[in-house]
């Protein structure tokens, strides 16, 4: 079993040490006066790698803040954290599994060893039969039970075997295959179902059940009612052969359900349902934009592994956006980070780091499985474009709350119309702008505002942000994009020294919803054993459902 990263606590390297001396002489610091001091800071205070362009230089940071966290890396031992991440040491120590993510978009070339055995190859096989079966529903060829081609794909998964698919299908849509319907199924609420084949025709349509090991309550209770859906007006159950494939590990749970395991396309037990957008899980993606694109995308995640895996992180970028979450979070008492990407393609990219980033590090030990003394974890949140900024961008200008954003917006758009984009974009960089510098009392006055009302209309400023710039959202920039951030992650995990990559936290609540669940549907109701609140609660629904 591995150990924690580091013998000394976090509180206690020389660099924490450091950064909580220096952030006490920068806290009184305005970006205002930073910029002042260092005309080149716009274009020093950068980073460019694999088409991603960088802009930090809006961070409340000096050369001294970001030297304190490079070494605060060091002393975490980032680096060979990373080495046994990438050589599929068993870095997930709770589960005693690798960590391997990364492998799923590894060229065919390299060799990436898990209890000695190279992964790469079983990789690719499995990329090569979903191309395979993604080529044949693409063209027409894969007939449901009655002759006619497939015309609508529904997905149904929960956690990541969902928003990995739903994120990465919308992000692409331009790229998809136009006269294929995707739906997405993942609350067990039956108003999601329902609505989902509202307006679908069975005979023209195929179900991707995704789960590792085909029990996942949510994801298996949806599959069951979109089994009978299929066979009340289908009838015969060959039918489920040609309706429904799997995602999965559980040749026998498949071959139980009807579908034929040869349509079952397996993953790994060291993918974490988070982190599994690029492999099996991706099925519904590689049908919307075809192989071709699909490979683009892991070409994209596989170029921001390299750079974070081998450049230095003074120009590391997910490293760098990983260290300047730790420095607001813990010296700043940061509690969120909004994320605002200005493409509306990517507008549930937001709700997918959610799960990446919270789900990952929202831990309250160590790796050593002592308490930690110090903040884990920042809640992301965010919405695309100029709709938030008519929406929370108030509490983000003039509230009392810090909260860093990251900016992210493209040099052209995939659907140009008129001055669209260059507004968009404008919005950018005027918000950015807007909440370092701010605008003060005299500017107010300036403009001949009333006395009264110039509180209301000063703007603090200092307030951080980043801001990454890409070309144009292709398959590529997406895999960049995700990998961009499931690096800044692992750094985040790293300097914190917990398990980025175990959620134990979903399953406390999983078991009593099982508990609770047969007290609900019990006709004798059976004793209960709860609080008062949640006995009153059940016994409230029992009566009136």
């Amino acid at each position: 079993m591995q150990t924690a990263t580091s013998s000394t606590p976090l509180v206690d390297r020389p660099a924490w040490k450091s950064l909580k001396a220096h952030a006490d002489q920068i806290r009184g610091r305005h970006l205002r006066d930073l910029f002042k001091e260092d005309p080149t800071r716009g274009e020093r205070l950068t980073a460019e790698a694999e088409g991603l362009f960088l802009d930090y230089s809006k961070n409340r940071v000096t050369d001294e803040t970001l030297k304190l966290l490079v070494q605060l890396a060091e002393q975490s031992k980032l680096r060979e954290r990373t080495e046994a991440m990438f050589n599929g040491e068993k870095i997930n120590i709770t589960e005693n599994r690798a960590v391997l993510h990364v492998a799923l978009r590894a060229p065919k070339n390299e060799s990436i060893v898990v209890d000695g055995e190279n992964v790469v190859p079983e990789v690719h096989k499995v990329l090569e039969k979903m191309a395979a079966f993604a080529n044949r529903v693409r063209s027409g060829e894969w007939r449901g039970h009655t002759g006619k081609r497939i015309r609508n794909i529904v997905n149904i998964g929960i956690g990541g075997s969902d928003l990995g698919p739903v994120m990465a299908y919308e992000a692409l849509k331009h790229y998809s295959q136009r006269d294929l319907t995707f739906r997405f199924v993942s609350n067990v609420d039956g108003t999601d179902f329902a609505e989902a084949v509202q307006d679908l025709n069975v005979d023209e349509t195929l179900f991707l059940v995704a789960s590792k090991t085909f029990t996942t309550l949510e994801t298996m209770t949806n599959a069951h009612t979109a089994r009978e859906w299929a066979l009340k007006s289908l009838g015969d159950e060959k039918a489920v052969a040609k309706h429904f494939v799997a995602i999965s590990t559980n040749a026998k749970e498949v071959a139980k359900f009807g579908i034929d395991t040869e349509n079952m396309f397996g993953f790994w037990d060291w993918v974490g349902g988070r982190y599994s957008m690029d492999s099996a899980i991706g099925l519904s993606t590689m049908i919307a934009i075809g192989p071709e694109n699909f490979n683009e995308m892991l070409a994209g995640f596989h170029a921001m592994d390299v750079h974070f895996r081998t450049t230095p992180l003074e120009k590391n970028l997910p490293a760098l956006l990983g260290l300047l979450s730790i420095w607001y979070t813990e010296f700043f008492d940061a509690q969120t980070q909004a994320v605002l990407p200005y493409e509306q393609y990517l507008k549930r990219f937001p709700a997918y780091l959610q799960q990446l980033t919270m789900e990952s590090n929202g831990k309250h030990v160590t790796l050593d499985g002592a308490k930690v003394n110090y903040q884990t974890g920042q809640i992301y949140w965010g919405e695309p474009g100029t709709n938030g900024q008519h929406s929370f961008y108030q509490l983000i200008h003039q509230g009392t709350r810090l909260i860093p954003c990251d900016f992210i917006a493209f040099y052209k758009s995939l659907n140009p119309l008129g001055r669209h984009h260059d507004m968009l974009v404008a919005n950018v960089f005027a918000q950015a702008e807007a909440l370092a510098f701010g605008k003060t009392a005299e500017q107010v006055k300036a403009e001949g505002t009333p006395d009264w009302l110039v509180p209301h209309r000063v703007f603090e400023g200092n307030r951080p942000s980043n801001t990454i710039l890409a070309d144009v959202l292709t398959p590529a920039a997406l895999g960049k994009l995700v990998a961009l951030y499931e690096h800044a992650v692992f750094t985040q995990g790293v300097i914190w020294n917990i398990d980025s990559f175990d959620q134990w936290g979903v399953e406390l609540g999983k078991v009593l919803a099982t508990k609770i669940l047969g007290e609900l549907e019990s006709k004798d109701k059976p004793k209960l054993d709860h609080d008062s609140s949640t006995t009153n609660l059940i016994e409230l629904y029992r009566k009136n459902k």
